[in-house]
């Protein structure tokens, strides 16, 4: 199995906090690099500064509901730049909107998952991940 290196976009510190945990723990992840927005998020991937130096990620987790850029735009960005749009993107938020849902498969998301209340079920979805991104699928070869 081979471990992934992660863009966790998300504004709520608690959030970070959860999710990094929990996927930590299932023990495929390689590396989670944190950005609170999605102008950090596209930043971070045309890998200006002080990002020159980080290591391109084989998924992106972005919530939706963000300052300055929200997470619909940033999906949007991203798959119009070609260097990136081989880079799965999962939505993940607290927004179970219809017309979430709908924008985030139209602008090309891999997945949407809305975040659970519960942390046991937060780990249930990173085991899910874990089997998903590493065990089932396969991810381009950078």
């Amino acid at each position: 199995m081979d471990r992934l290196i992660i863009l966790l976009v998300e504004d709520n510190d608690q959030d970070v906090y959860l999710i990094k945990e929990a996927l930590e723990d299932q023990g495929f992840v390689k590396k989670i690099h944190h950005v609170p927005n999605g102008a950090k998020a596209v930043s971070f991937l045309k890998k200006e500064k002080p990002y020159e130096e980080v290591e391109e990620p084989n998924l992106i987790l972005m919530d939706i509901n963000m300052p300055v850029m929200d997470g619909h735009e940033a999906l949007k960005k991203i798959k119009s730049l070609e260097r990136l749009k081989h880079i799965p993107i999962i939505m993940l938020t607290t927004s179970s909107r219809k017309e979430d849902i709908l924008k985030a498969y139209k602008g090309q998301s891999s997945s949407y998952i809305v975040k659970p209340d519960d942390i046991f079920e937060l780990d249930t979805i990173a085991e899910t991940l874990k089997n998903y991104w590493t065990n089932t699928v396969k991810l381009p070869n950078k």
